[in-house]
């Protein structure tokens, strides 16, 4: 099982209040970030891109919920400026048909075991100047997009080595199929999932619309043993029906009021209810992923923590996988 860096919540609101600095110089490879804004990002089809709005709600929602904690509020784990040293979210790099192939060394270390028989095996097209997530502190997530030929890439507790990238996990996706990892794999994430298409990301926000599930955590306690499609992977744990399993998806409830939110936060709040929170990973419960960027206000998205659990359902999750 994965472990993974847990933040207390007192610690967690100092984030928003923490006083904003530079960012770090951007990697050489790196290309403006609307770059992505105009690939594909996996099919119409994909259940990433679903229009869940209308689908019907599971007979456990309202357990699991209860389960969760029903005053618990969203949380973005995202943001403008620094936090302990480092950028506030999950970075990525966009490079392009002329960027070297560099190997990937699996290994475990003193944060996680190594998963290399369940990862795609490099070379990758990773510059050794990417940026690591925590600049290394916590889960290290590196993601790069080929965004010449549609490839994504995603390493799990990375590191550099002289000549490439060290990791516990790493997976590819191509981003013009509908493609999925091998039924009981892991990815970068726990749950098998690609990680990049369901973070907020600030240009698709500026342009009205997230067009996508968005990423989401809960602690290990409220996780169910098991995965629904479109997740790959598991942890271990209980099987009791109040718990939610691995690509499972929340829904916002349509009748939510979103007119006292900002525009943008109403772009977000909208996707909620559209696309939904899709469980991804084990972590604080309800913290919310996205792409750190200069351009977002701490404070304004730190009101999304007015949304609450009891404000959304549990879709239909239909066969729940796993042994």
């Amino acid at each position: 099982m994965k472990k993974h860096h847990i933040l207390y919540f007192l610690v967690s609101i100092a984030l928003f209040n923490c006083k904003k600095k530079d960012s770090p110089a951007t990697p050489k490879n790196v290309q403006p970030s609307n770059d992505v804004e105009n690939i594909t990002i996996f099919p119409a089809s994909h259940p990433l891109n679903a229009d869940i709005s209308s689908a019907p709600i599971d007979p456990n929602s309202s357990v699991i919920l209860a389960n969760i904690g029903l005053t618990t509020g969203l949380f973005p784990d995202f943001g403008a400026g620094l936090w302990e040293g480092a950028p506030i979210g999950i970075p990525f790099v966009v490079v392009g048909n002329g960027q070297p192939q560099v190997p990937v060394t699996f290994r475990g270390n003193d944060y996680d075991d190594n998963y290399g028989d369940e990862s795609d095996q490099g070379p990758f097209p990773i510059p050794l100047d990417a940026p690591i997530e925590g600049n290394g502190s916590g889960d290290s997530h590196v993601i790069t997009i080929d965004a010449d030929n549609g490839v994504l890439y995603e390493l799990y507790n990375a590191s550099r080595t002289s000549s490439g990238w060290a990791a516990s996990s790493a997976a590819k996706f191509n981003l013009n199929t509908e493609e999925y990892r091998t039924d009981g794999w892991t990815s970068a994430d726990a749950a098998g999932l690609p990680i990049f298409p369901c973070l907020v990301r600030y240009n698709e926000v500026a342009k009205g619309e997230i067009d996508h599930a968005i990423r989401f955590t809960l602690q290990r306690s409220k996780i169910y043993q098991g995965y629904v499609h479109p997740a790959r992977h598991q942890v271990s744990g209980s099987k009791a029906n109040n718990l939610l399993p691995f690509g499972a998806k929340l829904r916002l409830k349509a009748n939510f009021d979103i007119s006292g939110f900002s525009p943008q936060n109403q772009v977000i709040l909208k996707a909620l209810k559209k696309h939904g929170l899709i469980l991804a990973d084990v972590g604080t419960s309800m913290y919310v992923s996205g792409v750190p960027d200069e351009r977002w206000n701490n404070t304004d998205l730190k009101k999304l923590g007015n949304v609450k659990v009891s404000d959304f359902e549990v879709i239909q999750m239909g066969t729940i996988k796993g042994k």
